[in-house]
């Protein structure tokens, strides 16, 4: 089963919120800068300037629909390699 590595560039982020809205599963405003973070449960690395996770194949299209929502462009979205 594929998995996909989700990259916030919290940097860039604005903390509009549309990410948490769109995919609660994996995206939250986090407690720290009230931006964009991916959630304890899917995270891989979390900092002040990214975070990190890593999503099974059923989260894909949750992810990248927020991806594409996001109106400044922090979210990524790409396969994880084995």
């Amino acid at each position: 089963m594929a998995r996909y590595r989700v990259i916030v560039d919290r940097a860039t982020c604005i903390g509009c919120g549309v990410a948490p809205a769109t995919c609660p599963e994996v995206f939250e405003l986090g407690a720290d800068s009230g931006k964009n973070r991916v959630v304890n449960r899917y995270s891989v690395k979390t900092d002040e300037s990214t975070s990190i996770g890593v999503v099974p194949e059923e989260l894909y299209d949750c992810v990248k629909t927020a991806s594409n929502t996001c109106p400044v462009n922090a979210i990524r979205v790409e396969k994880a390699e084995d």
